[in-house]
């Protein structure tokens, strides 16, 4: 996820205070190219080995299709919808998902936004948000379980994708990785000159919506995260109510995998949840 650094630069060749035009602001179609970066679907040998996916095919609110995979699980723990970061498409998550499907036992479903692998259309933050709610009434219908019953995981991007579904609408757990409080603050953290604060259009203000969330929330962060600092990551769990858990990874940086200690933690976490049904 490079968003930082080439947003701001993009910023830098735009006057102050042009995100004030609304949709007609140059800023706006700069900042979608900078922000997200999508991939097509690879051709078929490109897929990830040994890894039972099942198909999802659903549409947003508004009409456009979207993608996804999902993975069933005999006796699930729980089950979880996992919203992926800003790069790719699901295809490079297909390790990720069988961790979370084999080794903790979940029925697990990751999803396309829309511009992405086999998505439609292009991405912005209206559109991902809606995305991540076509996303998660797929799952709750096939899985057999209420929306509200799902645990909401995302990762960097993702984690504001899984805050805007938890924070409006409830959910079972809360799990965040390698995620900001909002994206102007991602951005001032680099360059601060620019504001950001002022002139971003897409803004996915997470610490502004996760206090909405009652749930149990799980959130971990490397220490030596160049692109989103630690303290983004502080900002948004200090912004959380409920039950929360903060994981520090010590040495690690924004694309790291997990560690064996906060695998453990995320088993104690599912375990920890309210039964499906009750609150």
């Amino acid at each position: 996820m490079r968003l930082c650094c080439q947003l701001v630069w993009g910023l830098l060749l735009l006057p102050a205070g042009c995100a004030s035009l609304g949709p007609l602001s140059p800023l706006v179609p700069v900042e979608r190219a900078l922000v997200y970066y999508p991939s097509p679907f690879p051709e078929s040998a490109a897929l990830p080995e040994n890894l039972p996916f099942e198909e999802a095919w659903f549409e947003a609110e508004d009409g456009t299709k979207l993608h996804g995979w999902y993975l069933d699980h005999p006796e699930p723990q729980a089950v979880a919808l996992f919203c992926h970061g800003n790069a790719g498409n699901i295809v490079s998550r297909g390790e990720s998902l069988k961790i979370l499907n084999e080794r903790h036992g979940l029925a697990v479903m990751t999803f396309d936004y829309r511009g992405y692998g086999k998505s439609e259309g292009k991405p912005n933050e209206r559109g991902i948000l809606q995305d991540a709610r076509a996303a998660r009434a797929w799952l709750a219908s096939r899985a057999g379980v209420k929306e509200t019953d799902i645990v909401v995981m995302g990762r960097s991007l993702g984690g504001a994708v899984a805050v805007d579904l938890a924070a409006k609408d409830g959910a079972r757990g809360l799990v965040l990785a390698s995620t900001f409080s909002s994206l102007p603050d991602a951005a001032a953290h680099h360059f601060p000159w620019i504001l950001p604060s002022l002139n971003m259009t897409q803004r996915l203000n997470s610490a502004a919506k996760i206090g909405n969330y009652e749930g149990p929330l799980l959130q971990s962060h490397g220490d030596n995260d160049q692109l989103i600092p630690i303290k983004l990551g502080r900002k948004l769990f200090d912004a959380a109510g409920g039950p929360k858990q903060f994981v520090v990874l010590p040495g690690g940086g924004h694309n790291d995998p997990q560690t064996e200690e906060y695998r453990r933690v995320f088993d104690e976490f599912i375990a920890s949840l309210p039964a499906a049904g009750t609150r």
